[in-house]
Parts: C-alpha cells; structure tokens; sequence
C-alpha cells in the first residue's frame, strides 16, 4: 500500500474504534435498543441521502432486500446490540480487545460453511493464539466478576455474528459495495424500530442531553456512515486483505480514547491479551511470516549470486 492507503487505514481505525468509545457514553444514559437504533437509523438517512445527491437509486428487488435483511441482523442488529449490553459492564478498551477475535471466528466459519478456505496450520496457530489472548484476558486469576462473565461472552458472540455475516456477504458480490451497505444498515433501522418502541419506550425517558446527541452524531454520521465510504474507497485501492490489517489498528486507537476521555485504565494483564490475539491475527493474516521467510531465502543466496 501506498501513503496515502495507509492514511486512510489508520483514518478508518480511528473512526471504528470511535464507535466503542461512543457506545460507552450513550449507554449511561440510553437502553441498549434506543442506542443501537439511534446509530443504524441516522447513517441510513445518511447513507441514502448520499445516494440520492449522486442520483444512484437502490434496487427494489423484494428477495435483495431480504438478504439485506439478513445482513443487517448479522452484522449490524445483532452484534451492536450485544456490544451495547458489554459495554454496560467493561470498558471500551476491553470491548475492542475482543472484537478484534473476528477473523478468528473468520476462518473458523469459512472452514465449515466455505469449500475452498479451509484451515492451514497457520491459521490453526492463529485460532489458538487468539483463544489463549481470551483465556489471559478472561480466564482463572483475571479477577473478572460473573456478570463481567456475561459481558465478554456478548462480545465474543457479537465477534463469531461479524464473522457469520463475512460469509453471507459474498452472495452480494456484483452489487457496489455502497447500496450493500445503506441496504443492510436500513434494513437495520427497519427491524429496530419496533424493538426499541416495544422494549426500550423511549417517549418514556428523558429528553438527552448535548452529549448524548454529539456521541449519537458521532457514532452513526463519523463511525458508520463515513466509515463505510472510507471502507470502500480503501477497498477499491488496496483490496479486501489490505483491509483487513484495520482489526490490528483498531484496539489501540478505542483503547487511547478510553484512557484519555473516558478515564479508563488498561492493566498488564489486558495488554498480554491484546498482544497474544495481535499475534493470533498476523499468523492468520500470513503475510509478515511471508515476507520474513522470502527475505531469510534472499539472504542465503545472495553469497552464491
């Protein structure tokens, strides 16, 4: 990649990993749905008056829009809602710590649901280093509560849903990837609304606060819908295994925030787990084994040239 593919990466890690960071401070005062909700419906109208000013139309082909249906419940309804119900209890730090296990759970569902990407030794190495990172960070002698328990298993679960989605989201191939995008996220919006109006009540709590409505502004117009236009450009340059060096970027940028803003603190013990689930995704990743192994042969024949 180039510099200015690199800019972007870390431009899109920092907005991804923003979203952590503002989940955390509309949980304080919303319920789970009404925050989730507020996040997918404000980028839909985003996303679709987007695509409106560029006079390109979504399709209204009814069997499309249920797989976008689909789509949105995998990788939107589903895993932000479980985010959500983490990170009422750990920090946003932690909570990006373990999203960050998705091409773990990656290669786990391509193993089973795909044909032609099975496990390797490799990613064998990777799936293990990756669930040894959860054991340090969550395992005997971690100190974490029951309920605490239950959070970092909704993020697990929120991780193996993005993993899911990674696989049903090939059938989209030939559809620009944008209309996928708004196509899921309203679809989204669509499935949430009558969530949040029959569990939440939200014309029951009280009007929000400036901060409520800047974290909502963030999360769905900076970490969502501009996100989703700076994934696509990104993948239109640097294609999708470039892409996919984000998930190591990611955790540091949510975890500063954390520490900086939200006065959260990182222990020895979560930075052992971040490492070992790093090392899980670059043994899974192959590429900087790749380039270690071509430089090692280099050097051995170099004194025959």
């Amino acid at each position: 990649m180039d510099g200015r593919a690199w800019a972007m990466l870390l431009a899109l890690s920092v907005l991804w990993g923003g979203s952590f960071f503002f989940f955390k401070i509309l949980v304080a005062s919303l319920p789970p749905f009404t925050v989730v909700l507020g996040r997918v419906g404000f980028a839909a109208v985003a996303l679709n008056l987007w695509l409106l000013a560029r006079r390109d139309y979504m399709p209204r082909n009814s069997r499309l829009w249920a797989a976008f249906a689909v789509m949105g419940l995998l990788n939107n309804v589903i895993p932000f809602s479980l985010i959500v119900f983490g990170e009422m209890r750990i920090s946003s730090g932690l909570a990006s710590i373990l999203n960050a296990t998705t091409p773990i759970f990656g290669v786990l569902a391509a193993h089973v649901f795909t044909t032609n990407e099975k496990l390797t030794r490799a990613r064998v190495a990777g799936v293990l280093f990756g669930f040894a990172g959860v054991i340090v960070l969550a395992g005997p002698g971690a100190g974490i509560a029951r309920s605490d328990l239950l959070a970092l298993a909704a993020l697990l679960a929120a991780s193996l849903t993005y993993a899911l989605a990674g696989i049903y989201g090939r059938r989209f191939k030939g559809i620009a990837p944008l209309k996928v995008a708004t196509g899921q996220i309203t679809a989204s919006t669509i499935i949430l609304a009558p969530l949040s109006l029959a569990i939440d009540h939200p014309w029951t709590l009280p009007v929000p606060g400036a901060s409520v409505w800047l974290a909502f502004a963030g999360i769905a117009f900076i970490s969502t819908a501009l996100a989703y236009v700076l994934y696509f450009k990104i993948l239109a340059v640097a294609g999708p295994t470039n892409l996919l060096l984000v998930t190591f970027l990611l955790p540091i940028s949510a975890m500063t925030l954390g520490v900086l803003f939200l006065g959260e603190s990182v222990s020895y013990r979560t930075m052992v787990g971040m490492v070992l689930i790093g090392a899980g995704l670059v043994a899974i990743d192959g590429r900087p084994l790749q380039t270690l192994t071509e430089r090692s042969r280099l050097r051995r024949l170099r004194p025959n040239e």
